[in-house]
């Protein structure tokens, strides 16, 4: 493998066009997709459609949902030996209600993913096997995270030479950020989005919130600007890195596909610029289909061999 992915995961149903939701009347939509979700198996997926050979550790339920989610794991490539499945407790869901300016609201259950801890990564196994990157995907909607232990993991992964990165995810843990802290002298790469950059140190303009960010240890900064491109804090280069102009069916995933983009031009050895304008690509084909996943079949290298 060459990236490793630790996060959470989901059965997605993603409804589409859905306004308002009445307490007492039944609606009707136009468009659903029903997928793997969360933002482990987003950004999993992600790289193994740009033909990263990409491994994911999270939980998942033992039900019908599970099955699902293995099906199209299968169909990527994907390695899912680390996903395990936890008796007892549903696989994590989310239904997606989006909007007629393509913004999700969702309603959502953890499941499985609230047993995750550190305890399932090895990081000695994993660098064993050739990995040379791990991104933590979701990692405020992960409660087994937050017990001050992964500062130690991923000390560790820096140690065996991967690249680290985490992406946060809006969540009303980010009003508590004290466990996030430590972990940012141990990551090569932190991300997040505007709002969660600015619920995280008080700044609204994201060049300030990504310096108050840095200040606390992590070399490269990166906040997430949707069709604006994204804002990059480092001594590589500080400003911001222009989007890309295309048609926005549903935001969906579009910055977990984001961190894949970036990642995979990570592992081919480009620069922290360029990785964001491959992550910037990325994103920008995530939103033109509905749900998270949707644009892989339109990547053009790596995925379409996996779809029948």
């Amino acid at each position: 493998m060459d990236a490793v992915v630790f996060g959470n995961v989901t059965l997605d149903v993603i409804c589409q066009t859905i306004n308002e939701v009445p307490r007492y009347e039944s609606i009707a939509f136009e468009n659903v997709v029903v997928a793997p979700g969360g933002c482990g198996s987003n950004v999993a997926l992600g790289l193994c459609g740009q033909g990263i050979s990409t491994a994911l550790v999270a939980h998942m339920g033992d039900d019908d949902a599970s099955k699902l989610l293995v099906s199209t794991w299968e169909q990527y490539d994907l390695d899912f030996r680390y996903v395990r499945r936890v008796p007892g407790k549903p696989t994590g869901t989310s239904i997606g209600l989006v909007d007629h300016d393509a913004q999700p609201r969702f309603i959502h259950t953890s499941g499985a993913n609230a047993t995750l801890t550190v305890d399932a990564v090895d990081i000695d196994r994993i660098a064993a096997e050739g990995a040379r990157a791990l991104h933590v995907a979701g990692y405020f909607v992960l409660p087994g995270l937050l017990d001050n232990r992964l500062a130690s993991l991923l000390q560790g992964a820096q140690h065996a030479g991967l690249e680290t990165s985490l992406d946060v995810v809006r969540s009303p843990r980010l009003q508590h950020p004290e466990t996030l802290w430590p972990c940012l002298p141990h990551l090569d790469i932190f991300l997040c989005n505007q709002n969660e950059g600015w619920r995280l140190t008080g700044e609204q303009d994201p060049h300030r919130a990504a310096h108050s960010l840095r200040d606390r240890g992590t070399p490269a900064v990166i906040v997430k600007l949707g069709e604006q491109g994204c804002w990059l804090e480092s001594d590589e280069y500080c400003g911001r890195i222009e989007g890309e102009n295309l048609l926005v069916v549903d935001t969906t995933g579009a910055g977990d596909a984001f961190a894949a983009g970036l990642i995979a031009a990570r592992l081919h050895g480009a620069n922290l610029r360029s990785a964001c304008q491959a992550g910037n690509h990325a994103g920008a084909l995530a939103v033109g289909s509905l749900g998270a996943v949707s644009y892989l079949t339109r990547l053009g290298t790596g995925s379409n061999r996996h779809i029948s």
